[in-house]
């Protein structure tokens, strides 16, 4: 480990306001850093991050701490023969046909009824009228839920990111998402169970009846893994859509392009999870001592890996700090797979299950928005900032258009 000189703080104000310059300082002069207010080691190069999200000796027994209090037991925090089983178990819900035939009607619906809400304006805030409620929407109307407790699930979604996020430890924010664990669960229970006697041709049913080599989830596994869709779901399309329109809008040449030619979507979205990823950085735990980045990690304990970090590092991608959705470095045809460029998706037996239906809602989003409002460019000259550490994104984007019947 480097050690010459004071060590940048991710927990710093400084951070906050922009991690970039940080990350670069990390990557430079601290490869492999003890953190001690998180009790981590940070790794921060793309080489180690990738190693930190890939191999196996990098457990997530973390999740046990960090997200089953609020979620429950999930694939996160299982592995071998039980992590297989349960991927299985979900998997197919979010591939091939039932993601083409299924979800893309009702991902289509959710967004034209947002955007018919604000199109006639000739102004909206695409982060607070379309990105944070449209995946949530999506997930409620995908699990055959109550549309009437849309805002109780952006409440339950908001707490369980902010206790994902919680590197403080503040207790407030800890004892906000036990409380919401237990709404979640006392509203989705029964409603789990009464789907297994009357199921339907909705996702939760099809949870419900999966099985796998003689296994099937049980009520308590759906509403752990549906309260993590919830928050996973929810909040990396949220972040994916505002943080693409945000990038693309502050460079009109790159706009115009992928408005003229609507094949680009996907590489701006590739693009974005790299340049400003909705998960800035994921914790896992080797199982044994392990060497890396000039140093060595001990067996039990906490590594932070700075995934918004190795994305760019300069090590890999050619100008990293500059944002270009025709860069070659970064291939967009695998962008959505384990075989990824970037690492905003993790990599290995736990790459994101959801990656696929994310990509779908924001290409989805982006093209009925691009349709529906003519003349779309940024309301101030002064770019809306991020806002985050654990996962990030802009907290408002105001723009104007003309106005559309």
């Amino acid at each position: 480990m480097t050690s010459s000189g004071p060590a940048p703080d991710i927990l710093s104000p400084d951070f906050a306001r922009d991690p970039y310059p940080v990350y670069r300082i990390l990557r430079d002069d601290y490869p492999l850093l003890w953190h001690e207010a998180t009790e981590s080691y940070l790794l921060s190069r793309h080489q180690d991050v990738q190693r930190a999200v890939r191999e196996a000796v990098f457990s997530s027994d973390n999740y046990i701490w960090q997200a089953e209090p609020v979620h429950g037991r999930t694939i996160l925090q299982m592995s071998g023969r039980e992590h297989a089983v349960h991927r299985a178990l979900v998997v197919p819900a979010f591939r091939g046909n039932s993601l083409r035939d299924t979800f893309t009607p009702m991902i289509e619906r959710n967004a034209r009824e947002l955007i018919d809400g604000f199109r006639r304006d000739g102004s909206v805030d695409l982060v607070h009228d379309f990105a944070t409620r449209f995946p949530i929407n999506v997930i409620v109307e995908m699990l055959g839920l109550d549309p009437g407790e849309h805002a109780r699930f952006q409440s339950w979604y908001s707490t369980f990111v902010a206790f994902a996020g919680n590197l403080s430890q503040d207790p407030e924010v800890a004892a906000a998402g036990l409380r919401a664990h237990d709404e979640l669960a006392a509203y989705l229970i029964p409603v789990i169970q009464e789907r297994r006697a009357h199921p339907g041709d909705d996702l939760l049913s099809t949870l419900c009846e999966a099985e796998v080599d003689g296994t099937r989830m049980t009520d308590e596994e759906i509403k752990a893994f549906c309260s993590l869709l919830l928050t996973a779901g929810g909040e990396t399309t949220d972040k994916a859509i505002g943080g693409m329109f945000r990038n693309l809008l502050a460079r009109p040449e790159q706009f115009a392009a992928v408005r003229a030619d609507r094949s680009l979507i996907a590489k701006a979205l590739a693009e974005t999870l790299r340049f400003t990823p909705p998960v800035h950085m994921i914790m896992r735990t080797p199982t044994e001592d392990v060497e890396i980045a000039g140093g060595t990690v001990p067996a039990g304990s906490v590594v932070t890996a700075l995934l918004a970090s190795a994305n760019r590092d300069d090590r890999r991608f050619a100008n990293p700090d500059t944002f270009d959705v025709f860069r070659t470095d970064l291939s967009a045809t695998t962008a959505f797979s384990a075989a990824a460029d970037h690492l905003s998706f993790a990599l290995g037996r736990h790459f994101c299950v959801g990656a696929l239906l994310a990509r779908a809602e924001v290409e989805i989003g982006t093209n009925l928005l691009l349709d529906a409002l003519p003349g779309l460019e940024l309301e101030q000259a002064e770019l809306p900032p991020e806002r985050g550490v654990f996962t990030r994104g802009p907290v408002a984007l105001p723009v104007r258009f003309t106005p559309t019947a």
